[in-house]
């Protein structure tokens, strides 16, 4: 149909450099005029490459459309390319080595991507040493370089805290990720250094963490407010648990942004809109997909991994007093 040799047909749809502009406009609107599609298998047979990223999602309520907005930004950041996605969920119990491993043997992807690290998480171990392209939303605490988008969890936890000391609360206190997982570390760090620097009353709960659901998250603040000395000042780091501690809160009579304020992370529009007293610190989970998407490209480019590494900074709105 283009009058064109196979070979050059061929080179056009790959977008070969080799192969001048005009022609591949030209071989691309006649592909979209006939509806043609590459066969994938065939695909994979000539070049080694399945064009398929795979996913690794939790679903983990805390953090409101978490997958949602990560698969957006990665859609975002493949869209002109060949690349598909495929999703696996990762359930909150383990590191899911197992779907890692299988990925690695069967050939079943060019490129991984996944969240909730550990310091030495056993899916990093494994790719690092198949040498197969990932990025990880999170960073471990391997000496062997590996490419990342992460969030400060510390300057979070450190701003949060600040913020409540300077509305004036007594006692702080924050709900951290479970102990296993790094950012645990992090947001433990950037809240305890708050709490130092002021010298401010505060408690961690023992029995909650960022995967408890909701309604006992609900329920430890009711009874923990009814109890003597308890927090007037909130760390939350989700959407999920920013709610729940105001519906506990009111459930003793207690008001927000009277007897107590709370500072949480957001990553939706949710929380401002059913609770504007809440103060908010935003998390970009769109961009933190769409940077993993273009790392990961790169990375399967075989660009040094010591340049893909992405800590994305948490965007304030705390109004001005």
């Amino acid at each position: 149909m283009t009058g064109l040799a196979i070979t050059t047909v061929s080179r056009a749809l790959g977008n070969a450099p080799q192969i001048s502009e005009n022609t591949r406009r030209r071989v691309h609107e006649v592909a979209a005029e006939i509806g043609y599609l590459p066969d994938r298998a065939a695909q994979r047979l000539k070049t080694g490459r399945t064009n398929v990223i795979s996913v690794l999602l939790d679903p983990h309520e805390e953090i409101l459309g978490f997958g949602t907005s990560i698969m957006h930004g990665l859609a975002r950041a493949l869209q002109t390319t060949p690349y598909h996605l495929i999703v696996t969920p990762n359930f909150l119990d383990g590191s899911n080595v197992d779907a890692v491993n299988y990925i690695i043997r069967n050939g079943m992807a060019d490129g991984l991507i996944f969240s909730r690290t550990e310091p030495f998480d056993p899916r990093v171990r494994l790719l690092l040493e198949n040498g197969f392209p990932f990025v990880t939303h999170g960073r471990t605490e391997f000496s062997t370089p590996h490419a990342f988008v992460d969030y400060d969890n510390y300057a979070f936890a450190y701003e949060a805290t600040k913020r409540l000391i300077v509305k004036g609360r007594r006692k702080v206190t924050i709900i951290l990720p479970p102990k296993r997982l790094t950012f645990h570390q992090h947001m433990l760090h950037g809240f305890m250094t708050a709490v130092r620097e002021a010298g401010i009353a505060y408690e961690i709960p023992d029995t909650l963490d960022l995967d408890s659901p909701a309604d006992m998250i609900r329920d430890y603040v009711r009874r923990r407010s009814g109890e003597p000395d308890p927090p007037d000042g909130f760390a939350c780091p989700g959407e999920v648990s920013a709610l729940a501690t105001i519906t506990g809160m009111s459930d003793q009579g207690l008001t927000l942004g009277a007897e107590y304020d709370i500072v949480a992370k957001q990553t939706s529009l949710l929380l401002s809109q059913i609770q504007p007293k809440v103060e908010t610190i935003y998390e970009d989970l769109k961009a933190a997909g769409e940077a993993m998407g273009q790392l990961l490209l790169q990375r399967i480019a075989g660009e040094p991994v010591e340049d893909l590494t992405i800590l994305q900074s948490p965007q304030f709105g705390f109004p001005t007093p």
